[in-house]
């Protein structure tokens, strides 16, 4: 039969396991680090999958496939419990409450907000986002700046990232997350050094085509951990 269902980018795909944990059907698996659809009838077509997809590896697509076999998905989802993804990049959230003593915060609380960080990982659709004030951060950013975390994360939503290694253009997805949420304030915090203009561009790229007015700043950092450029926009 001629019928709906999903089609897998390999190339496009990075291994995050997102929408193999997504699939109620255990249609999708991850083989070789790649997600795969291992059965066209364990697949129902309704795509829950292709919204937790960072990098939009996953389409719909009408070809001759078997039909959905809902008695053989129980039977396979009975023998197989677990998540087959990655359980490392489940989408969450942490109550933070700051420690303080004598009414002042202390450095020992994580500031960190949601999980994952990577903004290839991110999904665009996170709970998260809502309302956020959103951080967009060169990764190293943390180890060269010692308050990292009170000064610039506390209060803030953190997705990381580094131009220099990751081969992927994050305007697009940056774009995305600004686009289908409710985001309240950007902060961009890049390093001095050249290739760390790749984070400030990508995110300056998805201000200006989310088609919305959002309130951001840059913060600019050296080497050895000093502020050299705060500015707000």
């Amino acid at each position: 039969m001629v019928r709906k269902i999903i089609k897998i980018d390999e190339d496009a795909c990075i291994g995050c396991g997102l929408c193999a944990d997504a699939c109620h059907e255990g249609a999708i698996e991850m083989v070789d680090g790649k997600a795969k659809l291992m059965r066209d009838d364990y697949c129902d077509g309704l795509g829950d999958c292709l919204p937790v997809c960072p990098t939009g590896a996953i389409s719909f697509e009408e070809r001759e496939a078997a039909g959905y076999n809902e008695a053989e998905v129980k039977k396979n989802m009975e023998k197989k419990p677990l998540p087959c993804g990655c359980p490392g990049s489940n989408a969450c959230t942490f109550d933070r409450v700051t420690a303080k003593i004598d009414d002042e915060p202390t450095d020992m609380e994580s500031q960190l907000a949601a999980w994952p960080v990577q903004i290839r990982l991110a999904p665009a659709n996170a709970p998260c986002f809502t309302g956020a004030d959103l951080l967009i951060t060169a990764d190293c950013a943390a180890y060269a700046y010692a308050r990292f975390h009170e000064d610039f994360m506390q209060g803030k939503v953190t997705v990381i990232g580094c131009p220099k290694l990751d081969p992927v253009d994050y305007s697009d997805k940056l774009t995305d997350i600004l686009q289908h949420n409710d985001i309240k304030s950007v902060t961009i915090v890049r390093m001095e050094v050249p290739c760390c203009a790749g984070i400030y561009n990508a995110a300056v790229k998805a201000l200006q085509n989310c088609g919305k007015m959002i309130p951001w700043g840059l913060v600019t950092l050296t080497t050895d951990g000093r502020v050299v450029q705060n500015l707000t926009y």
